[in-house]
């Protein structure tokens, strides 16, 4: 049975939800589940913006078989190739044969490395080439990774809306919502739009900053990304965030600490260095067990607050196999210009703390390590309390 939803006039999404998938792109645990967003304009012109996942094909196909009532296809402009847009593409190919292809040149090549049977059926374009489809006319505009080499967005010049491709999107299944004034979105959005950019996108800040330069120069009323809500309204809100995280500049002034404990020892620890903080007058503070948390989770943290507190025990005269795991996942992603501070604990031969600092002085960019830091012999005592104390006071002071 198909559902859709009207966008505008004569644009309507004909994607699908998804709450069956746990792991998107089988790493990122999605407990909410995802949308594959596709829009179909019906003008002079039929026309079919991006595909979906295979996993959601029917649902996709009767949509638009109901909306055509049919009519043939004309059109498939196709911003972005990853499989969980572009799976579906052959069946659309072979249901509706008189259908061409619009798409970038790099996305043809990946076309064609993926398998699918296109030749004859492709309209290759540029940045800033545009095309008519009746009343509608639209313009292509150049996103490279974001986050494929391929990647373009498509700018509809008559009712501005932009189909942005992987860009503004979130984890989170639609469930009946489509409009981002739908929902409560500091309340309910936020967290996961936020893992989805910074796990997704994070590492490309750049390309989202010549990309936001670009959108800046034409009029968008509209935002219709591949995954998440569509925006109509308080644009300027997702924006602003958008442009926080692509300078790698925090949301909020806090304090995230991610510790490792094996037999709770380092949790009491930095239980007690939470408190301390909050007394002294930073309530905005979060804790992680960083064995407990995906570090998804975790990555999304660090790009919404100001401060970190990495607390680990030494292993094996290293760190903490997950610390080390969620050190190497921020450099991967470009994590940088925060203040951090550590606390390292062990028994013997206590190292954890100094191989942190080595890794965030030598491994990451811009990264102000302070230079007061708590070592613990085993368990917390009242010997730490000085030095705990200078801690807290080392980061407030830091904030100010």
């Amino acid at each position: 049975m198909h559902y859709v939803r009207q966008v505008t006039d004569d644009l309507y999404w004909v994607g699908a939800n998804d709450h069956r998938l746990t792991l998107f792109e089988n790493i990122f645990p999605i407990p909410d589940g995802v949308s594959y967003n596709s829009y179909l304009l019906l003008d002079q012109k039929t026309v079919l913006f991006d595909t979906v996942d295979w996993s959601v094909c029917r649902l996709f196909l009767e949509n638009i078989e109901h909306l055509l009532n049919g009519k043939s296809l004309d059109y498939v402009v196709i911003n972005h190739i990853e499989p969980d847009h572009g799976a579906s593409l052959e069946e659309i190919l072979t249901k509706y044969p008189k259908a061409k292809i619009i798409t970038s040149p790099k996305a043809v090549m990946l076309m064609r490395q993926f398998g699918y049977h296109i030749d004859g059926r492709t309209e290759e374009v540029n940045e800033g080439d545009t095309k008519s489809f009746g009343k509608h006319v639209v313009k292509f505009i150049a996103a490279p990774m974001i986050h494929w080499p391929e990647v373009m967005v498509t700018f509809d010049t008559t009712n501005g809306v932009l189909f942005s491709a992987d860009a503004f999107g979130s984890f989170k299944a639609l469930d009946g919502k489509l409009f981002n004034d739908e929902v409560n979105y500091d309340r309910d959005w936020i967290d996961e739009a936020r893992r989805y950019y910074t796990n997704i996108v994070g590492k490309y800040g750049p390309f989202v900053q010549k990309l936001l330069k670009k959108a800046s120069g034409i009029n968008i009323k509209m935002i219709c990304p591949l995954h998440g809500l569509v925006w109509r309204s308080h644009l300027g809100y997702f924006l602003d965030k958008y442009d926080k995280w692509s300078r790698y500049e925090p949301e909020e002034k806090g304090v995230l600490i991610v510790y490792s404990s094996m037999y709770g020892n380092t949790e009491n620890a930095v239980g007690a260095l939470a408190g301390r903080i909050v007394e002294k007058g930073m309530p905005n503070v979060t804790v992680y067990d960083v064995s407990k948390t995906d570090v998804s989770y975790l990555i999304s943290e660090t790009f919404r607050m100001s401060h970190l507190v990495l607390a680990s025990v030494t292993y094996n005269l290293g760190i903490y196999p997950p610390m080390k795991n969620l050190l190497m996942d921020m450099k991967a992603l470009n994590v940088q210009n925060r203040t951090a501070a550590l606390v390292e604990n062990g028994s013997w031969a206590c190292r954890s703390g100094t191989l942190m600092r080595k890794f965030l002085e030598d491994e990451m960019k811009d990264m102000n390590i302070l230079d007061e830091k708590l070592t613990i012999n085993s368990s917390l005592s009242e010997d730490n309390v000085p030095n705990l104390e200078l801690l807290a006071d080392s980061i407030i002071q830091s904030m100010k």
